[in-house]
């Protein structure tokens, strides 16, 4: 490993932040992946997720399961803590809230791969579960299930 430090320009870690107004505003941060050249899964697990129903502004919850092989960034946990924090007050569907937090870790630091689980806590009697994954498993990398089980009622 060299000696030039990978988490010199991050903004938020070990420092006061507080909380983002929204997703848009909330500062996603990357380092340098300093594992580049074998390939590993990184989890991020977020199991008290909320987001706000965008017609009736009550809380909606999700367990998320974020799975990801890095190429050259990794994610920074704690801006990411920040970033997923930023929806408490943020009214979208759960499609949209799963599917744009996939679309920013994408954007901040290109994963060969990437899949987000999304297992909402039922509104209405009806749980729902958004899923999505970009990009392909490089062989030979061991991907273990999410191991969320799905809503099971009173059944």
């Amino acid at each position: 490993m060299s000696d030039k430090n990978i988490y010199e320009n991050l903004q938020q870690l070990g420092g006061d932040t507080k909380l983002p107004d929204s997703p848009e505003t909330a500062i996603l941060e990357s380092v340098e992946n300093p594992q580049s050249d074998v390939d590993y899964v990184v989890r991020f697990t977020a199991p008290e997720f909320t987001s706000l129903c965008p017609m009736t502004a009550q809380p909606d919850f999700a367990h998320l399961m974020i799975d990801y092989i890095p190429d050259q960034k990794l994610v920074e946990s704690k801006s990411l803590k920040l970033f997923l924090g930023a929806f408490r007050n943020h009214g979208a569907f759960h499609e949209d809230c799963t599917v744009s937090i996939a679309r920013r870790i994408i954007d901040e630091i290109a994963p060969k791969w990437l899949r987000i689980g999304g297992y909402w806590y039922p509104r209405g009697g009806i749980p729902i579960d958004v899923f999505f994954a970009q990009g392909e498993i490089p062989k030979g990398v061991w991907v273990p299930e999410q191991g969320v089980p799905p809503y099971r009622g009173r059944g």
